[in-house]
């Protein structure tokens, strides 16, 4: 008989069941009152027929208006529970004021009028049980209260008409408190079930936005929440920002020691980057070693610098993992709106583009997108819809850059580099172009069209010249590419045995296994295979092994001002000895000046290419090259 308040979805769907139909009981009692009154105004006293409905009906016509306003209204399980409690004590007094007042009238009407009062009080009851089924306790107290009343007064009067009235509504009533107490368990349990499906729903919602490893919201959540927090900033003309970062160094400790260890780093990292958020800046996982922060409160220039700073160092502590204490870094990349993006995916990009600057040109620190940054991304992207149009057998020519044994100061072979002539853009980079080709999956095109020429150009070179052509990671990542480029060397009369691929480390930030199954198909040719820029990427002396390795280059940033420090001069010394240890050919690039050719011959340095010996030379210059340099060379194409 009391409002169970332990369901709190129960008692919400009860009050808006209320809210629809207590009006329509109202407006039962109300007109059944009224009509009542009507047939006993020429006999009954005027505060009968007219007192006391009046009262009634004002009393209706505010609880009617009041349940009118809530049937829109989202209750709170409280405020529901209050409200059905109200409802069930006015039942009480609502069914003894009704009940009493159609007593007091019996006395003064006919056998008609009383036949009324018993077809009123009959069928008003019924009609409260179905407007008060939601509510058990409050239709019982009706029941009870007119029904235990109503059937003794009836039956006592002696009269068989009555009497059977009496009865019949006896049984009618048990039959409806029967059907509402079936309907009441029916719509409790259509409630539980709807709150279980609710409950797996959101559940499986907060799976489907979740990263199962690491337990932070995943990319798709990341997207999700950043559209609603534009929204709001949008709206309210604030500022918000988006990071994205990338651990260095994550591969080799995944490569190294297994999958399951790469694994255990990725939820270290993930708590530590949770226990640097708070409400307004929330990290999310967006896929292999890649997440991302959006933040509110981080906004400003400096103090949005200094938590990317706070995040690189965070995640540059050692992590202690069952396999091994390992040590990585990460690179932060960030945007903020309104300064820099007028969509929320123009600010991720533009956060992922300044991660991507950042990587190439300071690894390990936080980089803030910037208007130059805006700039080359303009710049690169009409390099791409130029590059993507132009005839590139036309355009696209190779130039080569001498490698010399500085022992006996002969040119031992020659470096191919590519050069892109555009007649819409003039003269641009490799640095620019073959990254944009990269990035756009395009660069295969590149690499036939320049392996070609380059063989072509080889052709005639003196026997013995080896030529050194680089390979994009792209070229190693599947089986047709390489197809692709043993095909150039079946259809050329140059001896694939005189050709290095270079690879460079970062090939290995892809699918190693698939690297490591093209390049042993290059050697397989008789190609050799060198390790390019080493040093600076991704290699470990394991990879090294794992490779059919013939030579590796160090690359310029080790070289410069090479007598000057200290730190150079011992890391090139230490690849020096690596590569003789592993029996590896070594050259030194990027060698400019007297200084750096003297601290290398001191090193026993013997393979070198850089502008100390010749800059990048024309292939119809390799002849005249080739005789200022003392090289014997029959007569070039």
């Amino acid at each position: 008989m009391s409002v169970p308040s332990g369901n709190p979805s129960l008692l919400k769907e009860q009050y808006r069941a209320f809210a629809r139909q207590m009006p329509m009981m109202y407006f039962i009692l109300m007109t059944s009152t009224w009509a009542v009154a009507a047939t006993h105004m020429a006999t009954a006293p005027l505060w009968l027929t007219i007192g006391l409905p009046s009262l009634f009906t004002a009393a209706s016509l505010g609880r009617i208006l009041h349940w009118w306003r809530s049937r829109n209204i989202e209750p709170t399980p409280e405020a529901a529970l209050h409200a059905l409690r109200r409802t069930n004590r006015l039942a009480f007094i609502i069914a003894a004021v009704f009940a009493g007042w159609s007593y007091m009238l019996f006395p003064y009407g006919d056998a008609y009028a009383r036949s009324h009062l018993a077809f009123y009080m009959s069928i008003t009851v019924i009609s409260c049980i179905f407007c008060l089924m939601f509510l058990r306790s409050a239709a019982v107290t009706v029941t009870a209260i007119v029904n235990g009343t109503f059937i003794p007064f009836y039956a006592l009067t002696g009269q068989p008409t009555f009497i059977a009235i009496a009865v019949n509504i006896a049984l009618v009533s048990a039959g409806m408190l029967v059907i509402l107490m079936v309907n009441y368990r029916n719509f409790a349990e259509m409630v539980d079930a709807q709150v279980r499906t609710e409950a797996l729903s959101d559940e499986n919602l907060r799976l489907a936005n979740l990263d199962s490893l690491t337990g932070l919201p995943n990319r798709r959540a990341f997207f999700a929440h950043l559209q609603a927090v534009w929204n709001r900033a949008d709206a309210a003309r604030n500022r918000v920002a988006v990071g994205v970062l990338d651990l260095d160094g994550f591969k080799p400790v995944n490569d190294i020691y297994g999958h399951s260890t790469g694994d255990k780093l990725l939820v270290e990292v993930g708590g530590r980057l949770e226990h640097l958020g708070t409400d307004e800046t929330r990290f999310f996982r967006l896929g292999g070693d890649e997440f991302a922060f959006v933040t509110t409160d981080l906004c400003e220039t400096e103090v949005l610098v200094s938590f990317g700073a706070d995040i690189c160092r965070a995640l540059q502590e050692p992590f202690a993992l069952p396999a091994a204490t390992v040590q990585i870094s990460a690179s932060v990349g960030a945007a903020v709106h309104p300064d820099s993006a007028s969509s929320p995916e123009m600010l991720f990009d533009h956060a992922d583009y300044a991660l991507y600057h950042g990587k190439r040109t300071r690894r390990g620190t936080c980089t803030l997108f910037s208007h130059v940054m805006d700039a080359q991304i303009r710049r690169e992207a009409l390099i791409e819809q130029v590059l993507k149009q132009t005839d590139m057998d036309e355009e696209l020519t190779v130039v080569f850059q001498p490698i010399v044994d500085s022992s006996s100061g002969r040119t031992i072979g020659f470096e191919a580099l590519a050069r892109w002539d555009s007649p819409v853009l003039g003269r641009v980079p490799p640095g620019e172009f073959i990254p944009v080709a990269e990035r756009g999956g395009f660069v295969g095109r590149l690499t036939r069209t320049l392996l070609r020429k380059a063989v072509m150009a080889a052709e005639c070179w003196p026997a013995g010249m080896r030529l050194s052509f680089n390979l994009s990671a792209h070229d190693l990542n599947t089986e047709e590419s390489v197809l692709a480029i043993a095909a150039i060397l079946g259809r050329s009369s140059f001896d694939s045995r005189r050709i290095d691929f270079e690879i460079t480390e970062t090939a290995f930030a892809h699918d190693f296994e698939q690297v490591r199954t093209s390049v042993e198909a290059l050697r397989v040719m008789g190609c050799g295979i060198s390790l390019d820029d080493f040093g600076t990427g991704y290699s470990s002396l394991t990879r090294l092994h794992a490779l059919p390795l013939t030579k590796i280059k160090i690359d310029r940033s080790f070289v410069k001002d090479l007598h000057k420090n200290p730190a150079s001069y011992k890391i090139v010394k230490s690849l020096l000895a690596l590569s003789r240890d592993m029996h590896l050919d070594c050259v030194i690039e990027g060698v400019e000046t007297q200084e750096e050719m003297d601290a290398l011959a001191a090193l026993g340095a013997v393979l070198i290419q850089g502008y100390f010996y010749s800059p990048p030379v024309a292939g119809h210059e390799l002849g005249d090259y080739l005789d200022a340099a003392g090289t014997a060379t029959p007569q070039l194409g």
